[in-house]
Formats: structure tokens, C-alpha cells, sequence
């Protein structure tokens, strides 16, 4: 499907009053998340008893700031989906703070939480359970405009009509249901709807996971235009590395419910310093420069997390013994490690990371260079290693001419 390249704009403000009109003070954070933790409790017998608690998010604190995109990313089931549902409260947060334009969202309630909702918003990761069947395309995008009073009759559906037309599609879809489309059309019309109420930010759920890489291309298109014509701030769920690189302004890698290491896209992904998120990067198709590494298992149970460094039974530097040749391996074993600034990086850059390899002192340089000799020293021990299977090839010809000429003697002799 095309891009359209002149669309109708939505033509509407947010109503007067709402506490979501404020703009944000400059050079604040629109979003701003704290030490966000959701527990889910595991309750067993007749009675029903709490008998412990999957730690889905368990310390998560970052920023997103207007009209940029924050990229979280990290493998299946270590706690991103959760992360952006409990900051829109679709999932009950156990504690944390989560503040928008300053304001404490956790705070709201009824009306006033209503008013809110208008400015932040989700686009689920899956195109067809997130639609309702039952429903129009025209009543699923224009549902949240008549809800929040915002048009009814002919004026939301022209509204309809308008942000259809923005996300590509012919206005007229608007009487089909969602099972007529393709999965990409789909997800252009889960974006319309999120679009509705003109919000500032937006939980995108990795929007894209679910469809062809042609598709991709265009929905991440679309979302980008959007930014820059609308000024919306996006926290990016993703898996896929490569789709993050080229999306995001800033990445935050989580492990098993915590950000092990954040910075600007370039920074980390460039320089990335937990072992965890160069594991992720040398897997990335596009990055062929690293040799992959793949992490031995699962990652652990969030009912049971490990002691110290919640990565260390999987984490190459512990598995290798280069924690153990760096003296830090009982750290890493029994003592956590909050987020730190990564030794080395430029003044007032925002990398961090949480690994003790990382931040010990004169250590992981030492481990770098000694990892830059072995890799300078292979190439000689290849043409080492070439040369003297050369010479053996040599021997093993000189065998075979003297046992040909051997033969060739006893033939003669044999005939006298």
C-alpha cells in the first residue's frame, strides 16, 4: 500500500479543562517512570493463600521525552508488555511512581483520570484480537471520540474519515469489519484509533512483530511521520534489535523485570557494555561484525531470581571465568547492582549500565585487550596452522612418487 503523502489533518482540540492540555515544562521528561514494580500473586490451596509472587516488573525506572521515542527491548517474558500496560494502568502496578507533564498519574481517579486518558495511548501487538469483530471499522475508531465528548452524528464520522485517510486507508473501510482486512490494515486501523483523541504518547507494543517485513516497513513509516507531524513521544516495545536502531532515540535493555543497561541509540548500540545486550546484538543479522553468542538456557523463573546479578547464570563472563580471573565473580553472584554511569563514556552522556565487569576498575579493559591480542594473534596461528598443513601435503605427495617409483621398479624386475 502507498503512503499517502497529503493528508486530511484531524481537525479538532482536546476539550477545555483538561488537565492533559498543560504542556510540558521545557526540557522536562513528558513521562516520567520511578522504580515501577508489578508483582502478580501466586495464590494456592481451597482458600486461596498468596504463596509467592511472579516478579514481572521489579525496579523499572527511565524517561520519554516530547516527541522522541524511547526503544525498550530484551527477549520473551522478561517483562516489557507489562511495562507499558501498568504505566497506562491497564495492569495494576504494585508500587512506583509514574509522573506525565509533572503530574502523578497513579494519583487520578474518575473523572479526572478519564480526562488524562485522552493523551495517552496504546497500539497492541496483536492486529486481530485487539479489534472488535463485532464492530465496524468506522465504530471501532470512532468509539473513543463520542466516549470523551468530543463529536458525534456526522462530525465523527467525518473525523473517521479523516484519520483513515491519514493512516493510509480508503475512508470508505469504515462500514467493513476488522476480518476483511489484512494484518497490516489492521494494525494501520489499531493506529487510527489510537490516534483518535490527538494524545502525546503512545505505548507501541511491538506493532509490528506480527506482520511481513514489507508490512513493517510501512507501518514504521507511518509512525514516524506521525511523530514529526504530531510531535508524539512513543515507548517502542520490541525484540527485533534492528527495527529498535532505526526508530529510537533512546534504547533501555531489560532483563528478567530490570533495565540492565540504557543510553541514546548510537551509544549503546555502538559501545554496548553489559553482556547481556551484546549477547542480544551478535544475533542481529545486521550486525555481522560480532561473533555470535548464545546464552546457555532459559532465562530463570520470576517466581525464583537469582541472588546478586539476576543475569549471572547465564552471563558469559561468569560461565567463561573471566568474573573469577577478574576477581568479581562473588559480586556478581550475591550482590544486585543498581544502574551506574559506564566508566569511560563521554561528559554528560546518559549510558548506563548494571554489571559489575562493567564498572570494575582497570578490570574490563584489561579482558578487552587481552581479547584484542588473542584476536590479533589468530590470523598467525591460521597461517601457522595453513603452512604446516601445506608441508604435510608435500611429504604425503613425495610418499606417493616414491612408492610409484617402487612399483614401477619391481614391475621391471619382474619382467627380467
Amino acid at each position: 500500500m502507498s503512503r499517502v503523502t497529503d493528508p486530511s489533518p484531524v481537525g479538532y482540540r482536546t476539550p477545555a479543562g483538561s488537565e492533559a492540555q498543560r504542556p510540558p515544562e521545557p526540557g522536562r521528561p513528558l513521562l516520567e517512570v520511578r522504580d515501577l514494580r508489578t508483582h502478580f500473586p501466586i495464590k494456592k490451596g481451597v482458600f486461596a493463600r498468596t504463596v509467592g509472587y511472579v516478579k514481572a516488573v521489579d525496579g523499572v525506572s527511565f524517561d520519554v521525552y516530547p516527541g522522541k521515542t524511547l526503544g525498550l527491548v530484551g527477549e520473551s517474558g522478561c517483562g516489557k508488555t507489562t511495562v507499558g500496560r501498568s504505566i497506562l494502568r491497564l495492569i495494576p502496578a504494585t508500587s512506583g511512581t509514574v509522573r506525565y507533564k509533572g503530574e502523578d498519574f497513579f494519583g487520578y481517579r474518575g473523572e479526572s483520570l478519564r480526562r488524562l486518558r485522552r493523551q495517552m495511548q496504546i497500539v497492541f501487538q496483536d492486529p486481530v484480537s485487539s479489534l472488535n469483530p463485532r464492530m465496524t471499522v468506522g465504530n471501532i475508531v470512532g468509539e473513543p471520540i463520542e466516549v470523551h465528548g468530543i463529536a458525534k452524528g456526522p462530525a465523527r464520522a467525518e473525523m473517521v474519515a479523516s484519520l483513515l485517510h491519514r493512516c493510509g486507508l480508503d475512508p470508505s473501510y469504515a462500514q467493513r469489519y476488522p476480518h476483511e482486512f489484512s494484518g497490516g490494515q489492521r494494525q494501520r486501523i489499531g493506529i487510527a484509533r489510537a490516534l483518535a483523541l490527538s494524545p502525546d504518547f503512545i505505548v507501541c507494543d511491538e506493532p509490528v512483530s506480527a506482520l511481513d517485513v514489507s508490512i513493517q516497513s510501512q507501518i514504521l513509516n507511518l509512525l514516524d511521520d506521525l511523530q514529526r507531524e504530531l510531535h508524539i513521544a512513543y515507548l517502542f516495545i520490541a525484540h527485533n534489535l534492528a527495527v529498535v536502531e532505526h526508530f529510537s532515540d533512546e534504547v533501555a535493555v531489560m532483563y528478567l523485570g530490570r533495565i540492565v543497561e540504557q543510553g541514546t541509540t548510537e551509544e549503546l548500540l555502538s559501545s554496548p557494555r553489559h553482556p547481556y545486550t551484546r549477547a542480544l546484538l551478535s544475533v542481529v543479522p545486521e550486525a555481522n561484525h560480532r561473533d555470535p553468542q548464545i546464552l546457555a538456557g532459559e532465562a530463570p523463573d520470576p517466581t525464583r531470581i537469582p541472588s546478586g546479578c539476576r543475569f549471572h547464570p547465564r552471563c558469559p563472563v561468569v560461565a567463561s571465568g573471566e568474573a573469577e580471573r577478574m576477581g568479581i565473580e562473588a559480586r556478581c553472584r550475591g550482590e544486585d547492582l543498581a544502574l551506574e554511569s559506564v566508566p569511560g563514556a563521554a561528559a554528560g552522556s546518559a549510558h548506563v549500565a548494571a554489571c559489575h565487569a562493567v564498572h570494575a576498575p582497570g578490570r574490563v579493559e584489561a579482558a578487552e585487550a587481552r581479547a584484542r591480542a588473542e584476536a590479533a594473534a589468530l590470523p598467525d596461528v591460521q597461517a601457522r596452522a595453513a603452512e604446516a598443513e601445506g608441508r604435510a601435503m608435500e611429504a604425503e605427495g613425495r610418499a606417493m612418487e616414491a612408492e610409484a617409483r617402487a612399483t614401477e621398479a619391481e614391475a621391471r624386475a619382474t619382467e627380467a
